[in-house]
């Protein structure tokens, strides 16, 4: 099952436990504390199984028409099952409703050798993402960024 959330401090629980519980993804401390604190402002999905829930993906409106995942997470014993692309899907029919034209996301680019994160990319090429630019510092030189797009 699949919610939109608004209370903020669900959210902030939500996303503080299921970053906590991905380190290879998510292992800076900062990091996690930040997203919990900004995703509180933001729409906000998670997905749920047996009543827990299992992933989260949350939406920065950057524009009128152009909005980011901010974040996204699902547990590591839950990937492969279709709750990614649940809530990208989901996520993309509240933007579609409110005349965003396009989405982007941010993930460490094929630069850097983590597997995990080819998944990732992968991920969202399924997803309909496409590649459309690498910055190499914009988080640091040892974790170069790439920004991918899709046109809504």
């Amino acid at each position: 099952m699949i919610k939109k959330i608004d209370l903020k401090s669900e959210k902030a629980v939500i996303t503080n436990d299921i970053l906590r519980a991905l380190p290879d993804w998510f292992g800076i401390e900062k990091s996690i504390v930040d997203y919990e604190a900004d995703v509180q402002e933001m729409p906000f999905w998670a997905v749920f199984e047996n009543s827990m829930p299992v992933g989260f993906l949350a939406v920065k409106e950057h524009f009128e028409n152009s909005a980011e995942i901010i974040v996204m997470g699902v547990l590591s014993d839950n990937h492969r099952k279709g709750f990614g692309e649940l809530l990208v899907s989901e996520s993309e029919k509240y933007l579609i409703s409110n005349n965003f034209d396009f989405y982007q996301v941010k993930t460490l680019s094929d630069s850097h050798p983590h597997k995990g994160y080819a998944k990732t990319r992968e991920f969202y090429l399924s997803c309909g993402f496409k590649p459309l630019e690498e910055f190499k510092t914009l988080w640091g030189e040892s974790n170069p960024a790439l920004l991918m797009i899709k046109k809504l």
